[in-house]
C-alpha cells in the first residue's frame, strides 16, 4: 500500500498531541492494572495530574481513550502490515493476511474491544472524524483496488463501495466473536472472507 507523508506538526500541534499520549497511555496503564470497568475518569485525571476538565476536553469517554491507543497501535504497527502484506498475492491472499494479523491483534485486546465497538457504533461523527478515523476502510479500499488491478477481483464496482461492504462484513464477524464463547476469531474472518470473495452460489 502507499503511504502519505503529511506535513510535521507545528510546536503548538506537537504539545496537543504530546498530551493526548499522556493521558491515553496514563488511562491505558490503569485499565491493564485494575480493569476498563472499574476506572473512572476522575480517577484518569487525578493520575494523570490534569485537571478534569482537560482530560473531559479531550476524551469526553474511556472509550475515547481506547480509540486513540488503538488508532495510535495500528500506525505504528504499519511498516510490519506493509512487509508481510507485501508477501501475498494482490486479491483474497493480501486481504485474508491482513486478517490474520488483526484476528492477532483483537485476540490480545479482546477485553477492551466490546466497548470500544459499541463506542464506534453510536459515535455520530464517525463518518466525518478525519484525524480520528481508524483507517481501515482506506486499508480495505487500496487492498480491493490492487486485486483489481491485478484481476482478481471484479473491477465494475469501485473498490471504496466493495470496502464498505466488507467493513459491514467484517463489523458483524468480530461482534459475534466478541459475543459468542468459544470461537477463533482467525477462523471466523477467514469464513467471512472466503464468503465476500466467492459469494453465496452453492458449491456443485
Amino acid at each position: 500500500m502507499t503511504e502519505t507523508h503529511p506535513a510535521e506538526p507545528g510546536r503548538r500541534e506537537r504539545k496537543r498531541l504530546q498530551q493526548l499520549d499522556h493521558l491515553a497511555d496514563t488511562a491505558w496503564a490503569l485499565f491493564e492494572a485494575e480493569g476498563f470497568d472499574a476506572v473512572t475518569m476522575e480517577r484518569i485525571a487525578d493520575a494523570a495530574d490534569v485537571a478534569k476538565g482537560t482530560l473531559y476536553k479531550h476524551f469526553p469517554v474511556k472509550e475515547a481513550l481506547l480509540r486513540h491507543r488503538f488508532h495510535r497501535e495500528l500506525h505504528a504497527a504499519g511498516p510490519s502490515i506493509q512487509a508481510a502484506l507485501g508477501a501475498e498475492a494482490p486479491g483474497p491472499a493480501r486481504l485474508a493476511c491482513f486478517f490474520r494479523l488483526q484476528a492477532q491483534w483483537c485476540e490480545r485486546h479482546r477485553s477492551y474491544l466490546l466497548p470500544y465497538v459499541r463506542f464506534r457504533l453510536a459515535d455520530p461523527q464517525l463518518a466525518t472524524e478525519g484525524r480520528e478515523r481508524s483507517g481501515m476502510d482506506r486499508i480495505f479500499a487500496e487492498l480491493i483496488a490492487q486485486g483489481q488491478a491485478a484481476g482478481a477481483f471484479r473491477a465494475d464496482i469501485p473498490a471504496p463501495l466493495l470496502a464498505g461492504y466488507l467493513q459491514f462484513a467484517h463489523l458483524a464477524t468480530l461482534v459475534r466473536w466478541l459475543t459468542v464463547e468459544g470461537l477463533s476469531l482467525e477462523e471466523q474472518l477467514g469464513g467471512m472472507l472466503e464468503l465476500v470473495c466467492n459469494g453465496m452460489g452453492a458449491r456443485s
